[in-house]
């Protein structure tokens, strides 16, 4: 029996990824189907500043005010009535600029919502589809 003692050849380890990218595969597909995307959807609002007030278009606002009574002011006017058609044709003789007008709803925080309705439906009877409502910093009412 005669003893074979040439050196073998090494064989190079080799590596296989095809495992490894399968595994990272998984764990991807897991991660999209796990992780729930939220929509977080924000108020439009354009409030005023003292540094910004010359490029406010003042003549295409209409600030509609409704008080904790269910009252109404049209650019500081009072509205007589608390009709949707009072409403619509004081909204629609303050808007100057027609439909490009932009109506800001200045409500109460303790106003009935039927009254904020009320508004948003003689705006759009008025022809009016830029609506956007004002709010103040809650630093601004903690000081009230």
């Amino acid at each position: 029996m005669a003893m074979n003692f040439r050196p073998r050849q090494k064989e190079e380890p080799e590596i296989n990824l095809i495992p490894f990218i399968d595994v990272l595969l998984v764990v991807l597909i897991f991660l999209m189907l796990s992780t729930t995307y939220s929509k977080f959807t924000e108020l439009q609002l354009r409030l005023p500043t003292a540094d910004v007030d010359a490029q406010r278009d003042y003549p295409k606002e209409v600030l509609v005010s409704v008080n904790a009574e269910g009252g109404y002011t049209v650019n500081r006017q009072p509205v007589i009535g608390r009709g949707v058609t009072d409403l619509a044709s004081a909204i629609q003789a303050a808007a100057k600029a027609g439909k490009e007008s932009v109506l800001i709803i200045y409500a109460d925080a303790t106003a009935r919502h039927q009254s904020v309705i009320t508004v948003m439906e003689a705006a759009r009877r008025a022809g009016l589809s830029q609506i956007t409502f004002a709010t103040q910093s809650s630093g601004a009412a903690a000081a009230q």
